[in-house]
């Protein structure tokens, strides 16, 4: 991702900004995915943004226009988003149970929103043996996301964990903090350019 730079004439109008409100939406089998959406929610509470982290089992399927940024991870299954033949190996393996019902893909495809839409991003966790392949859970997360009409603000990321059962790598739960940091700012940053484009379009009606 590509951290926003703000000129310092314009630092003013940025922080004068709310800070907003994030959904951070996860599946986790083993609870490395888990893991790393707090670490993101830490990020973004961090920067001042009111932050609910959710299993996607219980995650709202309406959304409201009070949610700037919805963020969603899911684990890769396959070099893909789960599916229900996935996570029930998943549940031989000793995933609870809860954790099976539903999956990312499902939860996207069934969701509805209010105006204004929330920007969205996306990350996965993978096994560092497929850490270098381009086709994984978020890929196919912001394809989804996309076709069903809203916008992926940055490019998806992804975090490592040290197996099928998790954990997280050494120094991944500190990425996903700092790149929570970075959503947050963006989120503003994002905000305030399409403030100023509703304020050209109102002046240009007069």
């Amino acid at each position: 991702m590509i951290t926003p730079v703000v000129h310092p004439r314009h630092r003013r109008s940025v922080q004068a900004v709310p800070a907003g409100s994030a959904l951070v939406v996860f599946e986790s089998m083993f609870g490395s995915t888990r893991a790393a959406a707090r670490a993101v929610a830490r990020g973004l509470h961090h920067e001042g943004m009111t932050v609910r982290v959710s299993d996607v089992s219980a995650a709202p399927q309406h959304l409201t226009g009070e949610v700037d940024l919805l963020v969603l991870g899911a684990p890769t299954h396959a070099f893909t988003l789960s599916t229900p033949g996935s996570r029930q190996a998943a549940g031989q393996q000793g995933a609870p149970v809860g954790r099976v019902e539903i999956g990312m893909r499902e939860w996207v495809n069934d969701l509805t929103w209010d105006a204004p839409p929330p920007d969205v991003a996306v990350f996965d966790t993978r096994v560092t043996s497929t850490r270098l392949l381009p086709f994984a859970a978020a890929r196919t997360c912001r394809t989804l996301v996309e076709q069903r009409g809203l916008r992926v603000s940055t490019r998806p990321m992804t975090f490592l964990v040290a197996g099928v059962h998790g954990p997280l790598l050494g120094g991944e739960a500190e990425r996903a903090f700092a790149w929570g940091k970075r959503l947050a700012g963006l989120s503003r940053l994002t905000r305030v350019i399409a403030g100023r484009h509703a304020a050209d379009r109102t002046r240009s009606n007069f």
